[in-house]
């Protein structure tokens, strides 16, 4: 057991008044068999309980208990926020494929509107090429310019919008796309092939707008 002990020792003058005091601390840390008293100073003293006070204590019983069922809820809480991350993610992916579905769709269904428009449109083309085709050399002028304008301004529009013409002029024959009125013998052109373009047939983006009424070559 350990014991703090003091001594004071005092000083007098030849008056009799104390001239100084000189304080001692000894501790009992122990006692040898031989029963010497072996002591250390207050400094040593608290070094010691210093070093005591740094050394790790031993985890009670009950926070290791406890520290297990946090761990084991922090595992639980980790599996749970997996699980919602991954139901987060086939969520989003159920909800790009929706709007892809649902864009496309609504895409189809304009072309569909747009196409029965621009079938509509066709004919007006073919007036226009047929008055410039036949405007007399006499007559050719401004007036027959501004014709010409205005049916060039109104392909720029279509072809802005996806119509093209398909050319199908030499050829080869393909009933996906032209439609043969009439059948030729002409050892100028090999086989099956597209002599002329009776009418001009047009694409829309990917779609055939109007066939190419077509001579084909037997």
């Amino acid at each position: 057991m350990l014991q703090s002990l003091q001594d004071e020792k005092e000083e007098k003058d030849g008056s009799g008044t104390s001239k100084g005091a000189e304080k001692v601390v000894n501790v009992v840390i122990g006692k040898p068999i031989d029963g010497t008293i072996v002591t250390v100073d207050d400094e040593q003293y608290i070094a010691a309980e210093d070093a005591d006070a740094k050394r790790p204590k031993p985890v009670p019983k009950s926070n290791r208990r406890g520290n297990k069922e946090l761990m084991a809820e922090l595992d639980r809480t980790k599996e749970l926020a997996e699980g919602n991350k991954e139901k987060y993610q086939r969520l989003m992916a159920e909800f790009d494929n929706a709007r892809a579905r649902s864009e496309k769709e609504n895409s189809k269904m304009f072309d569909y509107g747009a196409k029965d428009t621009l079938e509509k449109l066709l004919p007006i083309v073919d007036d226009f090429e047929r008055a410039l085709e036949n405007v007399p050399e006499n007559e050719k002028g401004a007036f027959s310019d501004g014709i010409e304008m205005i049916y060039k301004k109104l392909m720029d529009t279509l072809g802005s919008i996806g119509v093209e013409p398909m050319n199908a002029a030499n050829k080869p024959f393909d009933p996906n796309f032209h439609n043969a009125v009439i059948h030729v013998e002409d050892e100028n052109f090999p086989e099956n092939t597209v002599v002329e373009e009776m009418q001009k047939g047009y694409m829309y983006k990917d779609q055939v707008l109007r066939h190419s009424m077509v001579k084909v070559a037997n």
